[in-house]
């Protein structure tokens, strides 16, 4: 059992007190204390160490963060690999800039709420039970929304990154190897994350879906590096102008089928209106409508435009107030007709009778 203490710092240190200096005034000058990998499973006190801005403790078998409250101008911090399993004791550590907690048995990411200096958070590869993902206490979130800007949760079984919204000056992602799915959670945080030029999906089954990396540089104007490779203006430029296009396509096409449904409305009530109906030729057998104006078929050729109908509209009126059955009575015999109510209409009724 190794523990972290004054003497075993003062002995592995090189400290060479001044003349009349103790010891402990000399701790007091130490600035970077680096103790990796030297099976240290407890952390003892160390007050004196006053002036302690960075402390090297990964690769050990330290299982909780004690006696590091004195150190309040500690900056850096590397506590990976090793067992712990709640991160704790940290927030009098108002200068910590950095912190690497990879490799523990984190299974929630709390306990750094005051932290308001804190830039990065490395909290890669936590050793969790199957199934289990690592978790992100929303107190501790809102506590690094104005400072956090780099943030390491690579391999921890997380499907879904859309708490991180909060961290408005976030700039650098890592979350390679993880299970995150949807686009669309993504869209969602890459909108509000309008800081983020550096992000790495690698490995997460979202990166084989159709138009991937397309989407996600289209939804963010800030990203430079996506997954390793750089976005280039040329590469983002085109996917902007195929966007526009394919948005102006949609945009025609729906303009051109509400104008489709416009003109067919209104033939439908033009025809409900003037009782347009079929009649036989006897020269062809075949039913055909018969149009009584060359305004009304110009309409159902489709060869203007709603604005046209409706201007037009009053002169199709008075053409139909003067049609004619002249051509189509010299056609009919009364065996010929198939639709009843014609007979009402006397010039056909006499023509019929006549011939």
């Amino acid at each position: 059992m190794v523990r972290l203490t004054l003497e075993l710092i003062a002995k592995n240190s090189n400290l060479k007190p001044r003349k009349e200096e103790t010891v402990a005034q000399c701790l007091k000058k130490l600035t970077h204390i680096n103790f990796s990998d030297k099976n240290i499973d407890a952390i003892e006190d160390l007050s004196f160490c006053k002036n302690l801005s960075v402390l090297y403790l990964y690769d050990n078998r330290i299982s909780e963060i004690t006696n590091l409250n004195y150190a309040t101008n500690l900056t850096h911090l590397y506590l990976q690999n090793n067992c712990i399993s709640y991160i704790e004791n940290l927030r009098s550590l108002k200068k910590l800039e950095k912190l690497y907690l990879g490799g523990n048995y984190i299974a929630v990411i709390e306990g750094l709420e005051g932290l308001e200096e804190l830039r990065e958070l490395h909290v890669e590869s936590q050793k969790l039970p199957l199934g289990e993902k690592l978790l992100f206490d929303p107190r501790t979130l809102r506590s690094l929304a104005k400072s956090l800007s780099i943030l390491n949760i690579s391999n921890n079984n997380i499907d879904d990154i859309r708490d991180l919204e909060i961290l408005e000056n976030l700039n650098h992602l890592t979350a390679v190897d993880n299970q995150i799915i949807h686009i669309k959670d993504l869209e969602f945080l890459l909108n509000k994350l309008v800081k983020l030029c550096k992000m790495d999906l690698n490995g997460n089954p979202v990166c084989i879906k159709p138009k991937y990396r397309d989407r996600i540089i289209l939804v963010s104007k800030s990203l430079e590096f996506l997954d390793g490779k750089e976005i280039k203006n040329v590469e983002r430029q085109f996917l902007v102008n195929w966007k526009a296009s394919k948005e102006a396509r949609k945009i025609s096409k729906k303009r051109n089928s509400k104008n489709e449904c416009e003109i067919n409305s209104y033939i439908s009530n033009f025809e409900t209106m003037h009782h347009i109906v079929p009649v036989y030729y006897p020269q062809v057998g075949k039913p055909k409508l018969v149009f009584f104006s060359d305004s009304q078929r110009f309409l159902l050729n489709g060869n203007t435009s709603p604005e046209s109908c409706q201007e037009d509209n009053t002169k199709i009126i008075e053409d139909m107030g003067n049609l004619s059955l002249k051509e189509s009575e010299t056609l009919l015999t009364k065996n010929d007709v198939h639709e009843s109510h014609l007979f009402h209409n006397p010039k056909v009724k006499e023509n019929l009778e006549n011939k």
